[in-house]
């Protein structure tokens, strides 16, 4: 199990089911902008993970990672949610 983690290929099928989601939510009449917006954060997460797994150096880890979040703030959905006053 030790081996399948270090290869990175955990990650692997972290980012293959992320596909998945992607095209079954664009099947299901999302937009591709949305949904990049949606998902992106998560690959690129992922990727930092994956990276950080493989032993890459750590600009490779940071880059990422810190990608992630301008793309999540893009999400307009984040801000519909943070505009509607709390209960």
């Amino acid at each position: 199990m030790g081996a399948y983690f270090a290869s990175g290929h955990a990650a692997d099928v972290m980012l293959a089911a992320l596909v998945i989601e992607a095209a079954w939510l664009s099947a299901r009449g999302r937009g591709l902008g949305l949904v990049m917006v949606m998902l992106g954060p998560a690959a690129l997460i992922v990727l930092g993970l994956r990276a950080a797994l493989v032993g890459a150096p750590w600009p490779w880890i940071a880059l990422p990672l810190a990608l992630s979040l301008p793309i999540h703030l893009a999400d307009p959905r984040l801000w519909q949610r943070a505009a509607r006053p709390s209960a």
